[in-house]
């Protein structure tokens, strides 16, 4: 297993630094930085060749890691009898490339419980859109050899309600880095809340009725953001190397009034920071495009 590759982009883009005491484990074309205390991955980095991506079935049933303490991972027993998805945090298509062998292998990678997170299972809009962030960013980024790196993970938080021992998520990040014109590093961050929208006090007492239920705390719709990578960096206290310093967002272009209206504060940020809400691809920010290489 060759893991992720730090210089597959020309620049060295590491692994994220944890705080916290973390595993390292590789597989094909990505990594996972699991949490062993919170059960969970920390973060996943993974890096894509769009130009030899093979477009395989999805086939492969989601099986432990061997490698780790049952104890340290989430199984089965997390999703069992409810609504929550397995979700991918590095997506099943992303590091399915190169020769068949290779990206057949990658693809069965992606099933670890190592790879999951408790995720809402109602398909929404915003959902289709975080699911499809990394073809957005591929596509962009076309006319520089098809290549991303993605790094991606939950934002654990002290509030996390605890279910079946496993403390959910409510908050997910991804940031995808790419070369941009004049052979340089370029970053975009996204966060995914899936935080119901209640006001504090509801919130707390819906989830604790849920908990006494055995039931799973409230999840809502997703609702993706397009963030400052130093506000990822923040809210996860994970160390993201040259990522913020690439952050296209650094000087945010300017975008038609009323586009992108702002509709969350997020307070775990050490000076509280408005986000808006993106809906559809195009208010995704990113600089204009440069001239195809031949």
């Amino acid at each position: 297993m060759t893991g992720y590759d730090a210089e597959f982009l020309g620049f060295t883009v590491p692994l994220p630094v944890s705080p916290a005491e973390i595993r390292v484990l590789d597989y094909t074309h990505f990594s996972v930085l699991l949490d062993p205390h919170r059960r969970l991955a920390a973060a996943t980095a993974c890096v894509i060749d769009g130009a030899t991506l093979l477009a395989l079935r999805r086939t492969g049933r989601w099986r432990l890691d061997g490698r780790v303490p049952h104890g340290e991972q989430s199984g089965s027993e997390l999703y069992a009898g409810n609504p929550l998805d397995r979700g991918h945090l590095v997506r099943r298509l992303d590091p399915v490339w190169g020769d068949a062998e290779t990206a057949t292998r990658a693809n069965h990678d992606t099933f670890t419980y190592t790879n999951a997170a408790p995720q809402v299972n109602r398909f929404n809009q915003s959902k289709e859109l975080w699911n499809g962030l990394e073809d957005h960013v591929l596509a962009y980024a076309a006319a520089h050899d098809h290549r991303i790196a993605v790094q991606t993970g939950p934002v654990f938080a002290a509030d996390d309600p605890a279910y079946r021992g496993v403390r959910i998520p409510r908050l997910f990040w991804k940031v995808v880095a790419w070369v941009g014109p004049g052979e340089v590093l370029r970053s975009t961050g996204f966060v995914l809340d899936q935080t119901p929208q209640l006001d504090d006090a509801q919130l707390h007492e819906i989830t604790a009725q849920a908990l006494a239920r055995d039931d799973i705390p409230p999840l809502g719709p997703f609702r993706t953001y397009q963030v400052p990578v130093a506000d990822v960096a923040a809210l996860t206290r994970l160390g993201l190397g040259p990522l913020p310093a690439a952050d296209v967002l650094a000087v945010p272009p300017p975008t038609p009034s009323g586009s992108r209206p702002t509709d969350i504060t997020i307070h775990r940020l050490p000076r509280a920071r408005a986000w808006s809400e993106i809906r559809t691809p195009d208010q995704i920010a990113l600089p204009p495009r440069a001239t195809p290489r031949s």
